[in-house]
């Protein structure tokens, strides 16, 4: 029997307000909700109708829900999870909404002719949130995560890249900045996939019995770390279907070692090992793409659909519910998130590849489906990250 359990038969929530007291509230809330608005934005700049904006079409599209959503889900998830890595506060109250201002002027700006403060606000938005980081890591001496610093600061000179690229300024590919932003968050999935997913299912799937393979996890993990220096390299050919392959391989057996098929009964773990899923096949689809045999980007949007979506649904869910005090189970809300996100991402890459004539359509379908369920979360968990915990613990 599925873990299904409405939120109606949970206590009364307080109605004290808190989105300001830890940085996966206001940041999962906007993330979410931008996720649903922005794929109707992109078609409205495709189509001209924001013919001021200063990144056009496609590229706008990639820098928004990359420099945009993705990472405002991941410095929600690593301001909260900061927190309890060391033992110190992270941002709350004025400096988190100054953060999330910050998050937002980001997003405005690039829909205006402002070049060089949309580049200088979404460069400063990273770097202010590594600052945020390192200083609780500092003052603890938390050097296991210091690393999570450096990627985004790395994340901030690839969207200032980006930028420069458009703005005439920089002669490298406008797509060199977002392939490596797309490489620093899928090693940034794969580090905390690995730290939390075996755990997760062997403390909700009785008898799991996930396992976990030290060589296999440095293989897995620099793997990703090479291809990224691949990408910064443009390396093409051989030397990347090697890499790409190798690594498709290594992320493949990792998940294996979880036995996702022991988790069908319960959604809040299955959705995770899903969206890992998609790894592997976003890596295998680099190496077909590279050698000629299918479009560059059904791998790009296996990664950024299919598992980039599908973790972030599934650990947004499952972070909100542990750190506001409610239970780890999850009602049919919840699941019809987690369908329409993995069935965008199916129908994105899969359709495509069956039925190439249907290309226009699978992009729509998809967006709808993207947009849906992103809109369904933010509806459902509006209550939930904007009042206070149940167990009237802070945070």
């Amino acid at each position: 029997m599925a873990q299904f359990r409405h939120f109606e038969d949970l206590p009364p929530v307080t109605p004290t307000w808190a989105l300001w007291q830890l940085g996966f509230r206001p940041f999962y809330l906007a993330a979410s909700g931008f996720a649903a608005l922005s794929v109707g934005l992109w078609t409205a700049q495709y189509a001209g109708w924001l013919g001021h904006a200063y990144l056009a079409g496609a590229v706008w599209h990639a820098h928004e829900m990359l420099f945009g959503f993705t990472l405002a889900v991941v410095v929600g998830f690593l301001l909260t999870a900061g927190q309890n890595w060391s033992g110190r506060p992270t941002p709350g109250g004025p400096w988190l909404m100054a953060l999330v201002a910050l998050w937002l002027a980001g997003r405005v700006l690039v829909l205006t002719p402002f070049g060089w403060v949309a580049a200088l606000v979404n460069i400063a938005f990273p770097l202010a949130a590594a600052t945020a980081l390192a200083i609780p890591f500092f003052h603890a001496g938390n050097r296991r995560n210091y690393f999570f610093i450096g990627l985004l600061v790395v994340m901030g000179i690839a969207s200032g890249s980006v930028h420069l690229a458009q703005m005439g300024l920089l002669r490298i590919p406008d797509w060199l900045g977002i392939r490596v932003g797309l490489d620093i968050v899928l090693f940034i999935i794969a580090v905390m996939a690995g730290r939390v997913i075996p755990m997760f299912t062997n403390n909700g799937v009785a008898g799991a019995g996930a396992g976990r393979n030290a060589a296999l996890e440095r293989l897995a993990l620099g793997s990703v770390l090479v291809l990224l220096v691949a990408d910064c390299l443009q390396l093409r050919g051989l030397p990347l279907i090697a890499v790409a392959g190798i690594a498709a391989c290594a992320h493949a057996t990792r998940l294996a070692l979880w036995h996702p098929w022991k988790t069908l009964r319960v959604p809040i773990v299955w959705v995770l090992h899903a969206a890992y899923l998609w790894i592997p096949l976003h890596l295998g689809l680099r190496v077909l793409a590279e050698a000629g045999w299918v479009a560059a980007n059904l791998a790009t949007h296996a990664l950024a659909v299919g598992a980039i979506g599908g973790m972030t649904i599934g650990m947004m869910t499952r972070t909100a519910r542990g750190h506001t005090g409610r239970p780890l189970t999850v009602d049919c809300w919840e699941v019809a998130c987690y369908l329409l996100i993995l069935g965008a991402a199916l129908v994105r890459v899969a359709l495509p590849l069956a039925l190439p004539d249907l290309y226009a359509l699978s992009v729509r379908a998809s967006g709808l489906m993207w947009s849906a369920g992103f809109a369904l979360f933010a509806i459902r968990y509006w209550p939930v990250l904007t009042r206070a915990r149940l167990d009237g613990k802070p945070g």
